[in-house]
């Protein structure tokens, strides 16, 4: 997959790769790092509440989310153990060139090189407030493990990864979720919500992030 990557700017300034045999992108165009804090920090780790979290991230990818919520458990003093599936990790060469640490907080580059750096398949513990535990499987042929209170769902779009939206995913992260966890992701089609809400989320429509989507959407376990 990194032969065909390709960087390309987005509106606020950070970049986002782009997967020409998939015509697909990692990010919003209209603004990767906004989209990223306002979808996933705002709406969902910061929604929680919680100052312990146990998060679930679907979709390394860039690692983009995860260095935002390791920067917010620094900031908040959250402690966070993050999950996250990954079955294609980008190479030292693509993250590199994202150039994320200097747009974002040059005096974190350390922290975000080692979230891409560090083993697979075994907790990481990257700083004494956020442990990291990349698993590089196929989230459609596995099972999920532990209890979570977050999940970020940050899959290619259903249009073009389709497995990864059907409700057995959904209704496997449901069952997997704590009393009152959320999901939160960017996709806000009818379809979607309809499936979230058929496996037992309350869901909700949010504002998207300024100058991108309209909408997005946020589910709820509500036990």
């Amino acid at each position: 997959m990194d032969k065909t990557v390709v960087v390309e700017s987005t509106d606020d300034g950070v970049p986002t790769l782009y997967l020409p045999e998939m015509d697909e992108h990692y990010h919003s165009t209209k603004g990767a790092l906004a989209e990223a804090r306002h979808v996933y920090i705002e709406m969902a780790l910061r929604a929680s509440g919680k100052t312990t979290v146990n998060l679930l991230e679907v979709g390394f990818g860039t690692g983009l989310n995860a260095f935002l919520s390791l920067l917010e458990s620094q900031q908040s003093h959250r402690t966070i153990a993050y999950t996250t599936f990954e079955l294609y990790p980008l190479s030292p060469e693509v993250t590199g060139k994202l150039n994320y640490p200097v747009l974002i907080a040059p005096e974190c580059s350390e922290l975000f090189y080692r979230l891409h750096d560090c083993a697979w398949n075994r907790p990481v513990a990257i700083t004494p407030r956020f442990t990291l535990h990349k698993r590089l499987e196929d989230l459609t042929r596995t099972t999920i493990e532990g209890v979570y209170d977050v999940v970020y769902f940050d899959a290619f779009a259903p249009e073009k990864q389709p497995e990864m939206w059907d409700e057995p995913i959904f209704r496997e992260i449901y069952d997997h979720l704590s009393p009152g966890g959320i999901l939160t992701t960017y996709c806000a089609k009818g379809e979607i919500r309809r499936r979230l809400k058929s496996v037992g989320f309350c869901v909700e429509r949010l504002p998207g992030p300024p100058h991108g989507k309209r909408e997005i959407l946020r589910a709820s376990k509500i036990d």
